[in-house]
């Protein structure tokens, strides 16, 4: 038998270079670009950026629910059944409040996006759609929500 100490492991080197040896790779964008965001949480963004801009006009809409759906439900209170004298998919739905739940505002992207082509036009869709729901919600005129809507 070996009465010697046994030998701490070895620790990892730190590797300077790929198994290829072209070195370690760097970041593929700046911190900045926001290149990891996926299209939803673009849109998801839109959204809220939407939001944020109405409730400095109207608090009450911190009590209401923004939800963001890919496509309506065939389903439900979205089914086609349910959308009055409309043939095409809509962009957004409002949902009054209940008993157990909060009014809910629905924005469905795919839709959105479908009908944009940059995300400057996303973007004025986007609040024209959470405009014309809160409105809904409300019972105003979209005018009255947001005085500069149809304006873009």
């Amino acid at each position: 038998m070996d009465s010697s100490p046994p030998t701490p492991p070895a620790e990892p080197r730190q590797r300077r270079r790929d198994r290829h040896g072209r070195g370690m790779r760097g970041p593929l964008a700046p911190p900045q670009v926001p290149l990891s965001a996926s299209r939803a949480e673009s849109f998801r963004d839109l959204v809220q950026d939407s939001v944020e801009r109405l409730e400095r006009r109207w608090p009450q809409l911190s009590e209401v629910d923004f939800v963001v759906l890919d496509v309506p439900s065939a389903g439900g209170a979205d089914s086609p059944d349910d959308w009055p004298g409309e043939t095409s998919v809509p962009l957004g739905s409002a949902v009054a409040a209940g008993k157990e739940r909060p009014a809910q505002i629905v924005v469905y992207r795919r839709p959105v996006e479908i009908r944009t082509k940059n995300r400057d036009e996303r973007a004025l869709l986007v609040h024209e759609v959470v405009v014309e729901q809160v409105a809904e919600l409300l019972g105003l005129a979209p005018e009255s929500v947001d005085p500069r809507y149809g304006q873009d």
